[in-house]
C-alpha cells in the first residue's frame, strides 16, 4: 500500500494513514482502507486495531481537487466506494480506537465515525464542512454522527459546517477522552492492547449486537443480542472464563480466542 498500510506489535494493529500533506483520502486512499480493513479483520493476530493518521494531522477531509473533477453520473458511481471504505473500518470486528491528532475535517471526521472509540489530542479540530462546499457529508457523517451526539447537534455541526475544539467535542460526546498531543497515540495503543488476551469471539459479538442493533429497533435488537449470547457458549472461551471464573474467581482466565 502506498498511503495506508497496517503495523502489528503484540496484538495491536495499527491503521496508519500516511499521505502528505493533510491525509487527503483520494479514491487510492479509500480502496486501501477498504484493503487494509479486510487485512486487519483476517489476522488472527490482530486482537484490536488503532486508526491513527500521525502525529500533525488525522485527516482534513476527502481530496477535494479530485472530486471537483466529478460529474454526477461519475460520483453516482462513486458514492459506493467511498461509503463503503468508511464502512469496512466500521465493520471491522474487533476494537477500533480511532488516535485523532490536529485535523479530521469532512471525511476524515467521518472515519474517525468509523471507530468504537474516540481519542483525541487537545489541539485536535473536527467538522463536517461539506455544505461550505454546496455538498453533505456523503461517507457516513450524516447518519453515524447524528447517532452519536444527537440528531439536533448533528444538524447544527452540518448545517453551519462550523469547527469543533477538542474539549467541545468531549462535551458533546463526539470524542471519548481528550489528552495531550504528544501522548494521543500511546493511549490509544494501550487501551487497544487490553484487547490482546480478551474473548476476541465474544467481543465481535458484543461489537455486532450494538453496531446491528441501534440499526434496528428495540425488539429486533433484542432478539440479534439473544442469538449472540446464544452462540457464544459454542465457543472455547467461553468454557475456559467460566471455568476460571468458579475455580479462581474473576478476571483471570488465559483466552484462546476461540
Amino acid at each position: 500500500m502506498e498511503f495506508v498500510r497496517l503495523e502489528v506489535a503484540d496484538g495491536v494493529g495499527t491503521i496508519r494513514l500516511d499521505r502528505p500533506k493533510m491525509n487527503a483520502i483520494s479514491i487510492q486512499v479509500q480502496d486501501e482502507l477498504r484493503a487494509v480493513a479486510q487485512e486487519a479483520t483476517d489476522r488472527d493476530d490482530v486482537r484490536a486495531v488503532v486508526l491513527w493518521g500521525g502525529e500533525r494531522v488525522f485527516a482534513a477531509g476527502n481530496d477535494v481537487k479530485e472530486m471537483a473533477e466529478m460529474s454526477y453520473p461519475d460520483m453516482v458511481k462513486r458514492s459506493g466506494p467511498l461509503q463503503g471504505a468508511v464502512t469496512a473500518i466500521a465493520r471491522i470486528p474487533k476494537p477500533v480506537v480511532a488516535a485523532v491528532n490536529g485535523y479530521a475535517l469532512g471525511g476524515g471526521c467521518e472515519l474517525a465515525l468509523a471507530a468504537d472509540v474516540r481519542f483525541a489530542a487537545e489541539d485536535a479540530t473536527f467538522g463536517q464542512p461539506e455544505v461550505l462546499l454546496g455538498i453533505i457529508p456523503g461517507a457516513g457523517g450524516t447518519q453515524r454522527l447524528s447517532r452519536l451526539v444527537g440528531p439536533s447537534t448533528a444538524k447544527e455541526l452540518i448545517f453551519t459546517g462550523r469547527f469543533v475544539k477538542a474539549e467541545e467535542a468531549l462535551a458533546i460526546g463526539l470524542v471519548d477522552r481528550v489528552v495531550p498531543r504528544e501522548s494521543v497515540y500511546e493511549e490509544a495503543v494501550a487501551w487497544a492492547a487490553q484487547f490482546s488476551g480478551a474473548a476476541a469471539l465474544a467481543l465481535r459479538a458484543a461489537k455486532e449486537s450494538v453496531d446491528r442493533g441501534l440499526e434496528a429497533d428495540l425488539e429486533t435488537g433484542l432478539e440479534i443480542e439473544r442469538q449472540q449470547f446464544a452462540a457464544t457458549f459454542a465457543t472455547r472461551d467461553r468454557a475456559i472464563g467460566m471455568s476460571s471464573f468458579v475455580e479462581q474467581g474473576p478476571g483471570k482466565a488465559q483466552f484462546e480466542g476461540k
